[in-house]
């Protein structure tokens, strides 16, 4: 093959990137956003408010890291490792302290990070069969949560108060359900794969081995010949019984 046809080394992609430090920034920002959560036992309004900030700004670094990453060749091994764990950092550091709080019941997000934790495990228990992509509501999931979380970590009281609480329910019902439809999407891949994988080659070794060609016939040679076909019958009449 000529040179001017050779295919291009492959570029090696550095971890100082634009992509990489947006994911770093959000892990940074994680530890800052809990301090200014729990500061004051998240009675000082200005506090919240600046976790409120931090929290805004983590989610926006989440949203660009990924699209720059993948629009300009910049996805590393450091990037799809640092990303998933940066985003379940910030949201349960976020629901296990409102819930410390007493703002957000337990259960809320002990069901939120059970579902997290668990479609994370499901990835990668699957990935030698394929790669299961974020669905549409996924994507509706991750954007109800994080508005639903933001909006309790702003001082907010009466209607707003209210409000919240609806979009945490909505944020809940797309947690289960994306969860539940994960894990079908997980059998369906595990199940296509299987039907789609070639038989493997038969190895010489594993055959029986093959029958020698001297083997002696069915049946001996010395039997007695058979019955004659006209042989006399046998009458039997009652005289005789």
């Amino acid at each position: 093959m000529s040179a001017e046809h050779a295919t291009p080394p492959a570029r090696e992609v550095s971890l100082f990137n634009i992509a990489n430090g947006l994911t770093t920034l959000r892990l940074v920002l994680v530890p800052v956003f809990a301090v200014f959560l729990l500061k004051e036992d998240g009675a000082d309004t200005r506090w919240r408010i600046a976790a409120a900030v931090v929290f805004a700004l983590a989610v926006i670094t989440d949203k660009y890291d990924g699209d720059i990453a993948r629009a300009r060749g910049l996805v590393t091994e450091f990037g799809k490792m640092a990303d998933p764990i940066a985003d379940k950092a910030l949201m349960g550091t976020a629901l296990v302290g409102l819930s410390i709080l007493a703002e957000l019941p337990w259960w809320v997000t002990i069901v939120i990070l059970v579902r997290e934790v668990g479609v994370t495990l499901l990835r990668f228990l699957v990935i030698r069969y394929g790669v299961i992509p974020a669905s549409r509501g996924g994507k509706a999931k991750t954007f109800a949560q994080s508005l639903a979380i933001w909006m309790y970590v702003l001082p907010f009281g009466g209607f707003l108060a209210s409000l919240r609480w609806w979009l945490m329910g909505i944020a809940i019902i797309l947690t289960v359900a994306t969860g539940i439809d994960y894990i079908f999407r997980a059998i369906r891949l595990r199940r296509t794969r299987n039907r789609n994988e070639p038989l493997a080659p038969i190895d010489p070794s594993d055959l029986p081995p093959a029958l020698p060609e001297d083997l002696p016939p069915a049946l001996p040679k010395d039997l007695p010949p058979a019955l004659p076909k006209n042989l006399p019958s046998t009458r039997i009449v009652p005289e005789d019984m």
